[in-house]
């Protein structure tokens, strides 16, 4: 190792005995009290201590740097905490809202929470987290606290499906609530419309539509949309009026099925009457 040592000193010997000198001229100069030396190690500090300012920067900038990545990536988690936070908020607003319309309603209902949408144009459904376990059965009204929303059509034991109100195959005996007029609610593939409406009949935009207490099936006075408009249609005893629905259904999250079956005897004997008129 010495040996390895000693050869290689004796290979960069002009450089060794350089740097020697170089190290024994600086200490000379530091020691040494001369007023002309002083004064080359004053010019020598002045211009070191202004090279050494205009070069700090240099490890500022990349503190700065890891300062920024830092202080960005607290900026996105501060960001995501934020949205999570409102969003807690805005769900606690919402449930709240829901426990207090469970809570005034006349009706037993079951809150389900929305875990599936079809929404094409004609035949638009909702799937709910509850089922037949729970006591959801076909043909059970479901509503928000906004409005009726529509019906459910089938049932498994953890799951069901429902009909909206935008729906081909919905329908639902609707009335004016200022005027009492009387129609049927029906999605007719573009818009919810009040059928059976006569050209004389007292309807308003802004008129607020109900379900009738003529249903069998719905529970009477659940809000159902508002009259957007009124068109007469030339030719025609009846007038196209036009429902925009009271609930969501595109943002809709939460829904309460309304524990009521309708009542069979009277479905049959209105069937039966339905079907004596044909004949």
């Amino acid at each position: 190792m010495l040996q390895r040592l000693y050869q290689l000193l004796l290979f960069f010997k002009e450089y060794v005995i350089l740097s020697g000198l170089i190290v024994l001229s600086l200490i000379l100069l530091a020691l040494n009290e001369n007023a002309q030396l002083k004064r080359i190690r004053s010019m020598a500090s002045v211009s070191f201590g202004v090279l050494q300012q205009q070069v700090a920067f240099i490890p500022e900038y990349f503190n700065l740097r890891h300062e920024n990545e830092v202080l960005r990536r607290m900026n996105v988690e501060l960001a995501a905490e934020v949205s999570q936070l409102r969003d807690a908020r805005l769900e606690n607003t919402r449930l709240r809202s829901l426990l207090e319309f469970k809570e005034r309603s006349t009706h037993p209902l079951l809150a389900a929470k929305v875990v599936g949408k079809n929404l094409t144009l004609l035949r638009n459904t909702l799937t709910l987290d509850i089922g037949t376990a729970d006591g959801v059965q076909p043909m059970m009204p479901v509503m928000s606290e906004a409005g009726l929303v529509g019906l459910v059509v089938s049932a498994s034991e953890r799951y069901s499906i429902v009909n909206l109100l935008l729906n081909t195959d919905f329908r639902a005996s609707g009335k004016i609530l200022r005027s009492r007029v009387d129609g049927i609610v029906q999605w007719d593939g573009s818009e919810l419309v009040l059928k059976n409406v006569a050209q004389t009949m007292d309807v308003m935009q802004g008129d607020v539509v109900v379900t009738s207490e003529y249903s069998s099936t719905f529970p009477a006075d659940v809000k159902i949309g508002v009259v957007a408009d009124v068109r007469h249609l030339p030719g025609t005893m009846f007038k196209k009026v036009v429902l925009q629905p009271a609930v969501n259904l595109v943002r809709l999250e939460e829904v309460f099925v309304i524990l009521r079956v309708a009542s069979e005897e009277r479905a049959q004997l209105e069937r039966e009457a339905a079907g004596s008129r044909k004949r």
